[in-house]
């Protein structure tokens, strides 16, 4: 008896738009976030995204230093980038990626 296995790759998320690849699975550090339309995760990376201008924006959390992120391919606005936190108990967050639930679709999983 031969088995034969489905080749299997990392689980990535997609921009609901137009599909293409915004980031893996395996990278993201907490599911417990609020986006501007819902939930939201944090992400330690992303891919084939566009960010935008830096601006402070005041968020639950207190003041960041945010900048828009968007899909590489359709721009559409996925989330948003944390490019500085203010209060310490923040700073983790420096770097990091937010997505929207809302923007994002599952592929290969």
């Amino acid at each position: 008896m031969v088995f034969m296995a489905e080749p299997v790759g990392p689980r990535v998320y997609s921009c609901c738009n137009c599909r293409n690849h915004v980031c893996l699975h395996d990278d993201i550090i907490s599911k417990a976030f609020q986006g501007r339309n819902g939930r939201a995760f944090l992400f330690s990376h992303a891919m084939n995204v566009v960010v935008g201008a830096k601006e402070d924006r005041q968020l639950m959390t207190g003041l960041h230093t945010v900048a828009d992120i968007y899909c590489n391919d359709c721009r559409e606005v996925l989330g948003w980038k944390y490019e500085r936190a203010y209060e310490e108990t923040q700073k983790y967050k420096e770097g990091k990626f937010i997505f929207e639930k809302s923007k994002i679709v599952k592929e290969n999983w």
